[in-house]
């Protein structure tokens, strides 16, 4: 059992001891760990928040996948940058939406309020105040670049892809079933968000960017 098993199964503890195998603790005290597989996924077919099964691949969890992915790629952002570095919290912070993001996306609308996790209604513009800080400090900021450079913003825009693909799936879910606005508000502000964190830590190391060529906007002026 991982993370998207659990925000796709109801989950709430009683369910989640339902689901999972006890076994012996390994130091054979006679405690009872807890076994991270359940077999119940063998056949192709995955628990939803409020019981329903569905296919593995079903838009529901393809979208739900995406952005565990999202959220590991940016914990790999985190665990290149020093522990004091100011982007810390702002990661974390988004690191802890992305879980209630996922647990939102796991439910079904009929039911989405009895969801216990609040979404914030803010973090499209939490994103937004980002960026601007983050432009603000950057010099020519009219190109497209090629992605690499610096560890941190290669890992960026790798979280960057992800964050697009993330959102290219929750609309192909919000057709079948109603996603909340302010979650396709959020992951598109976030992927400008690690666009520009790419660009700034570029600039503050001092890695020439590689440039592909100018806006076309720009270009037709």
């Amino acid at each position: 059992m991982n993370l998207l098993d659990l925000w796709s199964q109801d989950n709430t503890p009683a369910h989640i001891d339902s689901e999972v195998l006890q076994t012996p603790s390994a130091d054979g005290g006679g405690g009872r760990g807890v076994r991270l597989y359940t077999k119940g996924g063998d056949k192709g077919k995955t628990g939803i928040h409020g019981g329903e099964r569905v296919d593995k691949d079903d838009i529901r969890i393809e979208a739900n996948g995406t952005i565990d992915e999202l959220n590991s790629v940016i914990g790999i952002v985190r665990s290149l940058l020093p522990q004091g570095h100011e982007w810390q919290e702002m990661l974390r912070e988004i690191q802890m939406e992305l879980m209630v993001v996922m647990s939102h996306v796991a439910t079904p609308s009929a039911i989405r309020e009895k969801n216990p996790n609040r979404l914030r209604e803010d973090m499209d513009v939490f994103c937004e105040r980002h960026i601007d800080r983050i432009t603000a400090c950057l010099g020519d900021n009219g190109y497209f670049i090629l992605p690499g450079g610096t560890q941190v913003s290669a890992q960026c825009q790798f979280a960057r892809t992800v964050a697009r693909r993330a959102e290219r799936r929750l609309w192909t879910l919000n057709r079948k079933d109603e996603v909340p606005a302010v979650i396709l508000r959020f992951i598109n502000r976030l992927s400008d968000l690690l666009f520009v964190m790419a660009k700034l830590d570029m600039q503050q190391q001092g890695t020439l960017e590689e440039r592909w060529q100018s806006f076309l906007y720009k270009r037709k002026k």
